[in-house]
């Protein structure tokens, strides 16, 4: 494959995606202190990461941009990856948006829940996903490539289709039933392989990863406080499970001590209770917007 030259830039190029998963990505960008702008340029927005420009493309294209050199680091998803077969690193599962590229067909065509043995029509925007997957299968099909509204084809015109869904709404809608799941995937935060090889823009990489992560790492986890008497201080602190070890400090006066920890946000319905039988008091829970372990 042809590959973009690159070398003499100091510009960190990003791909920011088009369509469904934008707003997610923007939120956590956001969250990281890293503004996007929309601009007059439209699908180039001003970036306030250093010496970085940034570009809004289809999430396929952003995949097909890394492999080739032009962009050197970009947000997409990995069935886009998968499909297009190509050499990009991935450096981190958001687990924004995730989706399932499933097999689904009409309820009809159904032979005891499953598809007939007959020849099949199978049509679908992914075109290698889904002959890996007829291979897989063993099934005797005929591929027929969708450019969007797959679920439309069943049946007049495919008996099968294989799509993304997040929900199954759409299917159900069409009267479609999931027959297999192809693959699993999410939103994921990949580089080219000629920027990683390249030290400057490796560090610079590394240093995004580091503030998405840290967004990542805050949104799965809150801060509680809590004071304890110093007799009670010992269980307190046991109870917590905080990313190494709570930090303890006296209250003023020598009235007991402030606790504080970050806990992972699914544990405080049994943790709360447990905390204040053991002695706890004036507990305050509160969201941390990024988390640098």
């Amino acid at each position: 494959m042809y590959q973009y030259n690159n070398d003499n830039c100091n510009v960190l190029r990003l791909g920011l995606p088009k369509g469904r998963i934008n707003e997610a990505v923007m939120k956590l960008l956001a969250d990281a202190g890293i503004r996007v702008t929309p601009s007059a340029r439209g699908y180039r927005p001003a970036v306030s990461l250093h010496a970085c420009e940034a570009k809004i493309l289809k999430p396929q294209n952003i995949v097909e941009m890394l492999a080739l050199g032009s962009r050197d680091v970009g947000f997409a998803g990995a069935d886009w990856v998968q499909e297009l077969g190509v050499n990009v690193v991935e450096l981190l599962d958001t687990g924004l948006d995730p989706v399932d590229v499933v097999a689904a067909a009409p309820r009809a065509l159904l032979v005891d829940g499953e598809l007939p043995g007959k020849r099949l029509v199978i049509a679908s925007e992914y075109q290698r996903l889904t002959r890996d997957w007829i291979e897989r299968r063993g099934l005797d099909a005929e591929f027929v490539r969708s450019y969007g509204a797959t679920e439309v084809f069943p049946p007049e015109d495919a008996d099968v289709i294989v799509d993304n869904t997040a929900t199954g709404s759409t299917l159900r809608a069409n009267d479609l039933v999931i027959v297999d799941t192809v693959i699993s995937s999410s939103t994921r935060l990949y580089s080219s392989p000629a920027a990683m090889s390249d030290a400057g823009k490796r560090s610079r990489i590394a240093d995004l990863t580091l503030l998405v992560e840290s967004v990542l790492e805050a949104r799965k986890r809150v801060m509680i406080e809590v004071n304890a008497s110093s007799d009670d201080l010992e269980a307190v602190v046991r109870l917590l499970p905080c990313m190494r070890e709570a930090t303890v400090a006296p209250l003023f006066g020598d009235g007991g001590y402030a606790v504080r920890a970050a806990v992972l946000r699914d544990q405080l319905p049994e943790l709360i209770p447990m905390v204040k039988t053991a002695g706890g008091s004036d507990v305050v829970v509160t969201s941390p917007s990024q988390i640098v372990p």
